[in-house]
């Protein structure tokens, strides 16, 4: 009989009882155990994920994500660990199929495809979304564990950080606005966050993440400055800015019409990362915006040729397909009519 790995999801909960049931059910016959870590629910989490089987643990919370997830971690009797927030859940139609796949699996951690929501409303039609991997399967017993206050990675000795691709979804709705607003995620996150900025030696992703968290207040000046701390930051680390920064950046100068000075810039940040179709895409609305349409067509162009799979790279959904395809008609419109000026 062929074997197949037994899976632990583990979670950190506090008042989710919107989204956790749709969560658990997405997992139910994926996972072989449920650990949940509740740090004060006072709504009917703890009612729902009993209906589950889940094994509770409660735990007092400490402004800390990573300690709380660790605790998660100790109570997990199965060889493979799966981490969710409650407000996603797995796109997964046959179970079994990526639990064979685990089986043949070398490396101790595994990135999976997420799609992050953003919009107003949870059943609006305009709802944008955002492809990125991130590590959310890795080995039990193996000394992985998670660091950072907020915005918690994943972290062990180096032979340990074996990684690998497991194409399994996970759809992600916490960064909608009505749930954002409802929880305060904004208030919260940006007060972690401060609290490790204020430390003398703090890494340059907690100053990128103040800038995502003004950036989704819509607070632009203060989101601008701070990505480009953080790029400053990894430079004087001796260290590449990664791609999610440029992206970033270059997608605030195009939110605020802010384009004079920004081809110069993006045609640098495409010198280091040339395969990043989120940023053709940027430079082919900036130059659209200038009505330069001949070369935005060649970035628009490009993006239909890179497409989004990119496991690197936030990607914007659509840029290498509808929304660059649109931008290519508008930019042969705009040719045809000048050509018969």
């Amino acid at each position: 009989m062929e074997s197949r790995p037994a899976i632990t999801l583990c979670m950190i909960v506090k008042n989710e009882e919107a989204f956790l049931k749709k969560c658990l059910s997405s997992v139910q016959n994926f996972a072989d155990e449920i650990i949940i870590v509740d740090t004060g629910s006072t709504d009917g989490s703890i009612r729902i994920a009993e209906k589950f089987n889940a094994k509770i643990y409660h735990y007092k919370w400490d402004d800390h994500f990573a300690k709380a997830r660790n605790e998660g971690i100790t109570k997990a009797a199965n060889e493979w660990i799966l981490w969710l927030d409650a407000d996603e859940c797995l796109d997964i139609q046959h179970p079994e199929t990526f639990k064979k796949a685990l089986a043949n699996r070398k490396a101790n951690i595994l990135s999976l495809p997420i799609t992050n929501f953003t919009g107003n409303h949870l059943h609006s039609d305009d709802l944008t979304s955002y492809i990125h991997y991130q590590p959310r399967l890795f080995r039990n017993h193996q000394g992985i564990h998670f660091i950072h206050r907020i915005h918690e990675t994943l972290d062990a000795e180096p032979e340990k950080m074996t990684t690998d691709i497991l194409d399994l979804p996970i759809l992600h709705y916490g960064y909608i606005h009505e749930v954002t607003e409802k929880k305060d995620k904004s208030s919260r996150n940006k007060r972690l966050l401060e609290l490790e900025a204020a430390k003398e030696t703090h890494s340059p992703w907690v100053t990128y993440h103040l800038a995502s968290e003004y950036y989704r207040d819509k607070a632009y000046k203060q989101a601008f400055d701070y990505v480009n701390q953080s790029i400053y930051m990894f430079l004087l680390e001796g260290r590449k800015p990664p791609s999610i920064l440029y992206k970033l950046k270059y997608d605030i100068l195009v939110q605020t019409n802010s384009i004079d000075q920004a081809l110069p810039g993006i045609e640098k940040a495409l010198l280091l990362y040339p395969d990043y179709v989120d940023l053709h895409f940027y430079k082919g609305l900036i130059l659209f915006q200038q009505a330069d349409y001949q070369a935005a067509l060649a970035c628009f162009e490009t993006c239909l040729d890179l497409r989004e799979n990119h496991p690197d790279y936030l990607i914007l959904q659509g840029v290498g397909s509808f929304r660059a395809a649109h931008y290519k008609n508008l930019c042969i419109e705009k040719l045809n009519t000048l050509d018969k000026n």
